[in-house]
């Protein structure tokens, strides 16, 4: 049996994969995309310009809300979503920051 030890990395290293991940499928880079074209969207819209189902693309949401990188209101049978831009800006700080300390650590010595 496997043993997780996610536990042993640091919470920014865990957010950071949580991100990565979330970001991780081609669909999810086309919803976003979406969102940011129109600014808010009402998922069947979002269905409409996509070559997936409702419910793959249910699905997709479902990912990307609980990563935070899209907020989400529920209004009966309609769904309304809109990028996170607070969450975006957070880990484009992070990821330049962990790139900028990955470069600077290989620019001493190089294979």
């Amino acid at each position: 049996m496997a043993i997780h030890k996610k536990e042993e990395f640091t919470q920014k290293e865990q957010d950071l994969a949580a991100f990565a991940k979330a970001l991780s499928h081609p669909a999810r880079i086309a919803i976003l995309k979406v969102l940011a074209q129109r600014n808010e969207c009402i998922c069947g819209e979002i269905v409409d310009v996509l070559p997936l189902a409702q419910s793959t693309v249910s699905q997709h949401l479902k990912e990307l809300k609980l990563a935070g990188l899209i907020d989400g209101t529920v209004d009966g049978p309609k769904s309304c979503y809109c990028i996170n831009w607070k969450a975006f800006q957070k880990f484009n700080a992070e990821f330049n920051t962990l790139f900028t300390n990955l470069k600077l650590k290989n620019e001493k010595s190089c294979c």
